[in-house]
Formats: structure tokens, sequence, C-alpha cells
């Protein structure tokens, strides 16, 4: 449940972010809340359509068949996980710009009104469509749907109270930091799908297993207990790894940890230069 909510609530957070930019840019501009809902509709459909397409690909297929795309889907999340941590490290202050211009021209006449629409449908439909892959991986993992549920509506009225915050002003320096923590998060988030797909290659006879049990701490915590269970789901936890498991774990944490440290500390000390009137 736990990193239901975390990957919702950052998903949420950052459709939140786009959308309550633009709200606030177009404020005061006849019809803008009629197409600032169309956007949000718009794209929700869409994330709907991905979730619809995905369940049935996965109820189709049988055996080694569903492992094969249960280990794909999981590799596809944790690349979009890793792109997006180190992406929004970098560049979201400048996706934050984007969107107040985009919100600017709208409100001066220089852009047609529909376009607040195609920004927010195509943000919603993003992390929309990104909720479902990683939820879909968790849920291969052994998450229980009322797991899913409740994680996921904690996730969507904590990101939707915080999105209204950020529209109203009420946050103006903590987004940073919230939006470092949960990198972290999804980073072990990411190294954990990445061990589980291996996992479903080794079932599949794709990948050798290098190893059964490289250790066994099912003595100490089994991934049937309570806690297990929350740290299988949020850091990826098992009792008694095998070697390749160990191998994507490691190896999902130093590219996208270096990745991250690499680039996503760049822009930070010059950000505020451009904006010497803010």
């Amino acid at each position: 449940m736990l990193a239901t909510l975390i990957i919702v609530f950052r998903e949420v957070i950052e459709a939140a972010l786009v959308l309550s930019i633009v709200a606030a840019a177009t404020k005061g501009v006849a019809g803008r809340g009629r197409w600032l809902v169309i956007g949000v509709v718009g794209g929700l459909v869409g994330a709907t359509l991905v979730a619809a397409f995905a369940g049935t690909i996965a109820n189709a297929l049988e055996g080694s068949g569903q492992e094969i795309f249960n280990a794909s889907v999981l590799f596809v999340a944790v690349l979009m996980l890793g792109w997006h941590n180190v992406w929004m490290n970098s560049h979201g202050r400048e996706l934050a710009a984007e969107m107040k211009a985009v919100g600017h021209d709208v409100a001066v006449g220089t852009r047609p009104l529909y376009a607040v629409a195609t920004v927010v449908g195509v943000a919603v439909l993003r992390e929309g469509s990104e909720v479902v892959l990683f939820l879909y991986g968790i849920a291969s993992g052994g998450v229980g749907a009322s797991g899913l549920l409740i994680g996921g509506l904690i996730g969507v009225v904590a990101g939707a109270a915080l999105g209204f915050a950020l529209y109203f002003g009420l946050l103006n320096l903590s987004t940073r930091k919230l939006f470092a923590v949960t990198s972290w998060l999804i980073l072990l988030l990411a190294a954990g799908m990445a061990a589980q797909g291996a996992n479903f290659l080794v079932q599949a006879n794709i990948l050798p297993s290098l190893g059964h049990a490289i250790w066994d701490t099912s003595w100490l915590l089994t991934e049937q207990n309570i806690f297990g269970q929350l740290l299988h789901t949020l850091i990826g936890y098992t009792a008694r790894p095998s070697g390749i498991q160990l191998i994507f774990y490691v190896g999902t944490l130093a590219l996208i940890g270096g990745a991250m440290k690499l680039y996503g500390g760049a822009p930070a000390k010059p950000s505020r230069a451009p904006h010497p009137a803010e």
C-alpha cells in the first residue's frame, strides 16, 4: 500500500503542478475553467485506455508468456521511473517556466484557449499512464487489490490537496525538498521492480538464477509478514534473493542513482538568476 501511495502521490503532484500553474496563469480568462476540465477528463480517459490495453494483454497470455509480459511491464516502468527522476531533477524548473509561458500566452490572446486543455490533458495522460504501468508492476509482485485501492486513494487525495495548496500559493520552497525525497524513494521502488522483473525472466527460463538463495533472512523477516510485505513492495526486499536479482537491484541503483547525481543537481544554482523580479 505504501509503495502505491508514494507513486500515485508523486504522479498526482506532477500533474497538479502543471494544472495549478496553467490555472493560475490564466486566472480571469473567460472559459478557461471549461477547458481545464476538458483537459483533465481527456487525460483520464486516455490513461483508462492504457489500463484496459495492459489488462487485456495480460489476461490473454498464459504460462511463460504472462511472465515475460510481467517482466516487460516492470522493466518499462523502471526505465520510465529512472528517466523521470533524472529529467525532473534537472528540468523541473524549466517545465514550470514553460507552463507559465503557455498560460500567459493564452491570457494575452496569442494562443487559443484549447491550448489550456492540450497541455493539461497531456500532463494528466502522461502521469496517469505511468501510474497504470507502475501499479501493474506492483500488483504483479503480489500486492492485493485492496492495498492498491487504499494506497491509490490516499495518494490521489494527498496529491490533489497539495495541488490546491500550490495553486493558492501556500507552498513556495517545500516542493523542491518534497520532490527530492520522493525521487529517492522511487529509486528504491525502481530497483525492487527491476529485481522482480529479473525473477520473472528466471521463471520463464530466459535468465539464469546465478544462485537460488544467496542468503536466507526468512528466520528474521518473511515476506508473508506485514512488515516484510511492506519492505518487499517499497524497496524490493526478498528473504531469499537469487544472484540475478541482486545484480539487477544493485545495477539499477547504480545506474539511476548515478545519473540523478550526475545530471540532477546541475541547474540548481543559477535557477533564480533569470527572474530577479520574483
